[in-house]
């Protein structure tokens, strides 16, 4: 790579040292796109199969809001590891300068991102039913029957110790 030393201008990296000459530091928007395309196309199917099986995982339990059940994280972590996947990839586009195959990742990233935390939301609010609404704001009271004061209930205990 010849260098003049009276030039003010320095040599570009990869056109010869020519300044006429674009620099071949970025790559042309057809190969990011192309790029991108074959991704976006391994990572649909993929994106499938997970939401396919987190779907078939919650079959099993559709019949089981009447309890608080623990949260399932398996379909957090699939997700995440999906995001996390993507991420890592959408950086190694930006890195190897593909910056508009690097920006479809991000975008799909994001996407995943927000099916991630819809899952996370789901399985909290599985896990953490709202409380049963009591009557009137009062606390339920399971020793008192319905149309029955406590007062009522502690007479008719006496009249029946007293009848035994």
């Amino acid at each position: 790579m010849p260098f003049e030393p009276s030039s003010r201008i320095p040599p570009l990296p990869g056109n010869d040292c020519r300044p006429g000459k674009p620099s071949d530091a970025r790559s042309d928007g057809f190969a990011g796109g192309c790029i991108s395309l074959i991704v976006l196309l391994i990572e649909i199917p993929v994106a499938l199969l997970l939401g396919l099986t987190s779907v078939i995982r919650g079959w099993g339990r559709a019949d089981e809001h009447t309890a608080a059940s623990p949260m399932d994280w398996v379909p957090i972590l699939w997700l995440g590891g999906f995001t996390l996947g993507v991420l890592v990839i959408a950086a190694t586009f930006l890195y190897s300068a593909h910056p508009f195959a690097g920006a479809v990742q991000l975008l799909v990233a994001a996407i995943a991102l927000t099916f991630t935390i819809a899952a996370w939301h789901d399985q909290y609010e599985r896990a953490h039913p709202p409380p049963q609404p009591t009557r009137a704001g009062m606390p339920p009271s399971h020793h008192v029957r319905d149309g029955q004061s406590p007062v009522s209930m502690k007479s008719n205990f006496r009249a029946c110790l007293a009848c035994g």
